[in-house]
């Protein structure tokens, strides 16, 4: 493009984000009255303010405008919803952490939490840049470098980690397994576009046997996989990676009869756990019946559900709550919190955002152009949905705890940026291959000049010559 149509095109881009800068103010202008109520809960409680308490607001502002104008400048395409409602997410974590007192105490420019959001927004700016126009196809070329690295990953951990609460973690409790949630499903849908077919033909006599030659080298990766995952003890992995599995294969091949599979693997796995893993049977027995040890096990059960009864509908106000007697409030628990300040409805917001998020991402997968596009996108859109449904039914109490964080809400930065990079691959997804949000071009025919003679007519095509039909002589006179 030419200097001269720059302007042009830059104002049409601008005009093409309307909808996504009016939310992304929208959700601005809320943060910030969040804010206020937090620092006038503070003040009320005779805390001292600084001009320092205004920081994460500030930062989370420049990092949200930034990324908004960078979409704008490099003429993004892809799905405006989908980038809007993950930085309400991140900007209603960001004033959750806040409320909990992530950045209490000597605040200032070298803090690097205050970073945190600003990364990820540039996480997930470089992600979607990086793969739009198509480009993201190249990540299916791969295939055993994502499988490799998820593996190694885990070997590495498992000898250099350092062993608490019944996990394993890196150097400054750290978890690095979080990237599993992006390279195993980058591998996997990697391998389901090549061997779509081969899975989906089953035995002809025996139609209950699925094409074993085509699916042993994915067992046989998935069985390394959740050993390693089983000796960490990271049991939230497992369940995350294992429905994925299921979902991209069912949605690769057609075949319902992977999900029955899926399911029996998923009984004698559970049996298996009960019986030789005290660390998840516990869990169970805790969840069953939490008053059995309502000092031990079941104390963070009980807990979240009774600061959940005291917020009641309304909830006790933002800043009005007692998160300090919740255990692991910042991260597994946070949305216990969120109901005791905002209530039932509060947390019916912010399971809304989620599904919201979900909804995108499974609009995303069906309308993407390639089976890799199709796959990585429902595989990421899986991860999201699954990891969103174990944290909030381990806290309500509907499901096992299984340790799992609360996506863009829970602290942690290496799950906030895997999440936001899964965010970006959907977006590059969104905007789709080259060409395909560009318009034929048409000719204008322009009418002649007033001088110009106009063209003769070509001579119309002469028919074929016939034979000429003889000519019947007229009969002679007769002669009386």
């Amino acid at each position: 493009m030419n200097a001269a149509a720059w302007p042009t095109g830059l104002a049409a881009s601008w005009d093409l984000r309307q909808g996504e800068r009016e939310i992304l103010l929208s959700c601005l202008g809320c943060i910030a009255l969040g804010f206020v109520l937090v620092l006038g809960s503070e003040h009320a409680a005779g805390r001292q303010l600084t001009a320092s308490a205004v920081l994460p607001l500030l930062f989370y502002g420049v990092g949200l405008v930034g990324l908004h104008l960078a979409l704008v400048l490099l003429r993004f395409r892809g799905d405006q919803v989908l980038t809007a409602v993950v930085a309400c997410l991140a900007g209603f974590g960001l004033l959750a952490q806040y409320r909990m007192g992530a950045f209490a105490g000597t605040l200032g420019a070298d803090d690097p939490e205050l970073y945190l959001i600003p990364a990820g927004f540039a996480a997930l700016l470089f992600t979607a840049v990086a793969g739009a126009n198509g480009r993201y196809r190249w990540l299916a070329k791969g295939l055993w470098l994502w499988a490799g690295v998820s593996l190694v990953l885990l070997v590495v951990l498992l000898v250099t980690g350092t062993r608490f609460r019944g996990a394993v973690y890196a150097l400054g409790f750290t978890t690095p397994t979080e990237v599993l949630k992006v390279t195993v499903i980058l591998g996997l849908a990697a391998y389901l576009e090549q061997h779509a077919r081969a899975l989906a033909r089953w035995h002809p006599r025996f139609p209950l046997l699925p094409p074993l030659r085509a699916l042993w080298p994915l067992l046989a990766f998935w069985g390394l996989l959740t050993g390693l995952l089983a000796l960490q003890r990271d049991l939230g992995m497992i369940v995350i990676l294992s429905v994925t599995l299921l979902v991209v294969l069912v949605r690769a091949t057609g075949r319902v009869g992977y999900l029955g599979y899926g399911l029996l693997a998923a009984a004698g796995s559970g049996a298996l756990l009960l019986t030789f893993f005290a660390h998840g049977q516990r869990r169970v027995e805790a969840w069953l019946d939490p008053f059995q040890d309502p000092t031990g096990d079941g104390w963070q059960i009980l807990q979240g559900l009774s600061g959940m009864y005291a917020g009641g509908l309304w909830g006790e106000g933002f800043g009005n709550g007692s998160p300090e007697y919740t255990p692991i409030a910042r991260s597994d628990f946070i949305y216990a919190v969120i109901g005791e300040e905002l209530g039932f409805l509060g947390c019916v917001l912010v399971a809304l955002f989620f599904l919201i998020l979900v909804q995108r991402g499974i609009m995303i997968a069906g309308q993407a152009r390639t089976d890799f596009g199709r796959l990585l996108a429902a595989g990421l859109t899986t991860v999201l949905a699954v990891q969103t449904l174990l944290n909030l039914g381990g806290v309500t109490k509907a499901i096992p705890l299984t340790g799992i964080t609360l996506p863009f809400i829970s602290h942690g930065g290496a799950s906030l940026l895997t999440t936001f990079t899964a965010v970006g691959l959907l977006l590059a997804i969104s905007d789709g291959p080259p060409g395909a949000a560009r318009r034929p071009t048409r000719t204008v025919k322009r009418a002649p000049a007033a001088d110009a003679t106009p063209p003769t007519p070509a001579p119309a095509p002469r028919p074929a010559d016939r034979p000429a039909r003889p000519r019947r002589r007229p009969a002679e006179a007769k002669t009386p």
